[in-house]
Order: C-alpha cells, then structure tokens, then sequence
C-alpha cells in the first residue's frame, strides 16, 4: 500500500518541517509538493527535505500567485496514481495534521487496512487554538479544541468551524476542488470506527504568521479574477479587516488563556505534541513569543467593539435592504392600483359613450315619430 500526501504551499516556514516530520513519521511514503514562490525560507526547507531517500519527495514550483490551487492539487493528485502508484491519496495544508482518532495507531496501519472500494470520505477538521501570541509554531501552546457553536463564533467575527476535507483513493482522473473539501470520486461505504481520522488544524499560530497570510490569500484572489469568492468568504472577510488595519482585533477573539478554555466549549488535546514526544521527533520550530495578559485584554475589548460594530452594520443594512424591498412591493402595488383604474376609467368612458349614443338614437326615433304624427304619417 503506497500512502501520498499532496501540499501546496506559500510561506510556512514556521510550521513547515513540523507538518513533514510529522506525515512521514506517521506513515506516508511520498510527498507531492508545489512551492508557490515561498519567501520566508519555506522553499529551502523543501529542497533540503527533498533530498532525503527515505521517502518520494516529488518537489514543484509555481512562483504565479493567482490562488489557482484546485488545478494544482488536481494535477498533483492525478500524479500521485498515474506516476507514483498510489492506493491514497491525502490533499492538505501545512497547518493541517491529519491523525487516526485511534491515537495508538498510525496513518499507515489505517490506510492498509481500508477497503478501497470506499472510494472518497471526508475528514473532520478541528481548529486548535490556545494564548495569543505575536509569533511562533504553537505545536505545544496551541493544545485546545475548538467546540464552540455557530452562535459563540459569531459573536467573534468568525461564521463556522471548519469545513471536512475529502481523502480519497489513487486516480489519476480525480478532480480535487479548490479548499480541498470535495473530490469528484464518489463515495463507496462507511469508514470503520476504529479507522476514523481526523484532522488537528493550526491555522492562527500567531499575529505575524496570520496577517502575512491573510494578505498573501488576499492578493492572490485579487490577481485572478476568474475566482470570485462571496464576500464572505473568510479569507476575504479577513483581507478586508487586514486592509482596514484592525485585524488584530478580531484575530485575539480566536484565542484562549487555560483558565478561560477550562470555562467554555473547549477540550483540552495535546496529542500532537505528545506525538512528536513519544517518537523522539524534535522538529525545527518558531519559539512562541506570548502577547502579555494585559495587551491580550486590550486587544480582545477592541476586538469585541469591532464585532459589536459590524452586528450593528448589518442590523442596519439588512433594515435597508427590508425598506427597499417594502418599497418595491409598494410601488408594484402603487403601479398595479394605476393600472386597474386606467382600466376602469376607460371602462366607465365606454359605457358613458355607449349611453350617449343610446340616448341619441332614441332622440333621433322620438323626432321622428313626432314629426311622423305631425304629417299624419303614424
């Protein structure tokens, strides 16, 4: 069983030799990754781990940022079955960890035990969060899952948890669509309990690594305009807050202190560091340099004002949109009013002509009649 793992990947080099370290100590034998023009040191870290012979590494690089990732994870993952044979097929991010929910056993003992007539299932994806902090991989700090509600995470500018990925068998027809989430393979049968995964997603490791990315994703989407994200779009959403320089308001929001975390809908999961720990693995990582408790506070009261203030906006464009909308229910009702007395008033101006011409034809019969007498016609 030949177990691949796709990446595309621009500036992650805080994470980067972790999420390596990781898939390989966990059983995948090759790796099929595009660069994306890196400029953090992503890219030398690629070519060093491409250089090991213990694994397949099948390193590309795309310097174009135009967020073109659906072709190229598709191409990647047709590559994975058409040149390198794989039974499956992994499609991730740098920040994702994907792990059987079995903590005792590996990605490559479950892989060779499905039944590929599964075809393609998705993946749960679990945001882990922890402190605040201006930079750093967070492997360690970051060990608290996010259970919140679709309501808690509003209330701190975000929309839902994270979308499942999609894991699918080797293809080399496979359509992988943009984020990951879907693949054009369907779905052939349930995947056995003991053999679930799940994916751990660090995606605000820090203050510095988010804003550069949300700039990045931002600009990318602005290059192509072929892709039109909804401008709600997470990404965009965030872009725009980038933009308007108060997305470190909202960033704090996402984040927890132990103590708050014990309160609220999280559970605590140090498995991936424990991982790394228990296998003698001691990846290159970022040193966590923590935002102060009282800075945090700061930032989450103004993250809190910026929520409240957004709430508000909507509230009010949503009443406009509702006003205009009444409107235009109004002035189709005012137009249809006119439209039914135009009808009338030229019905009641037909019948007032049909009366007129009545009465003068039974004028003209009363003057002839008389006049008919008057000359003993009669």
């Amino acid at each position: 069983m030949t177990l691949a793992a796709t990446l595309m990947i621009r500036d992650e080099a805080d994470i980067l030799p972790a999420w390596l370290t990781y898939h390989v100590a966990q059983g995948v034998d090759v790796f099929i990754i595009t660069d994306n023009g890196s400029t953090d040191g992503s890219t030398t870290i690629l070519e060093e781990f491409a250089a090991r012979t213990d694994v397949v590494v099948d390193l590309r690089h795309d310097p174009v940022h135009r967020k073109q990732q659906g072709a190229l994870v598709t191409g990647m993952a047709r590559d994975a079955a058409a040149v390198h044979g794989a039974d499956w097929v992994v499609n991730a991010d740098a920040d994702e960890f994907l792990m059987p929910v079995d903590r005792t056993t590996s990605l490559g003992e479950v892989f060779a035990a499905l039944d590929p007539a599964i075809g393609a299932f998705t993946v749960p994806v679990v945001n882990m969060v922890g402190r605040l902090a201006r930079s750093g991989t967070g492997i360690e700090r970051l060990h608290w899952r996010d259970k919140r509600s679709s309501e808690e995470l509003h209330a701190i500018g975000l929309l839902a948890q994270p979308t499942s990925n999609a894991v699918h068998v080797g293809d080399p027809d496979v359509v992988v669509v943009q984020g990951n989430h879907q693949v054009s393979i369907a779905n052939g049968g349930e995947v056995p309990d003991a053999l679930r995964l799940e994916v751990l997603h660090l995606p605000w490791r820090s203050i510095a690594q988010y804003e550069h990315r949300v700039e990045t994703t931002g600009l990318a989407y602005q290059a192509n305009p072929a892709l039109v994200p909804s401008p709600n779009h997470h990404g965009m959403r965030d872009y725009r807050r980038f933009k308007g320089g108060v997305l470190a308001g909202y960033f704090a929001l996402r984040h927890v202190t132990d103590t708050e975390a014990g309160r609220g809908a999280f559970r605590h999961d140090d498995s991936l560091a424990a991982f790394f720990a228990d296998h003698g693995l001691t990846p290159r990582t970022v040193p966590d340099e923590l935002v102060d408790a009282e800075e945090a506070r700061r930032l989450q009261q103004f993250g809190t004002a910026l929520v409240e203030r957004d709430a508000a906006v909507e509230m009010s464009r949503e009443a406009l949109a509702a006003a205009a909308e009444n409107t235009r229910l109004l002035e189709g009702t005012v137009r249809h009013l006119h439209d039914t007395i135009r009808g009338l008033e030229a019905r009641l101006a037909e019948s007032e002509a049909g009366a007129a011409a009545f009465r003068n034809r039974r004028s003209v019969r009363a003057v002839t009649g008389l006049a008919d007498r008057l000359h003993g016609r009669g």
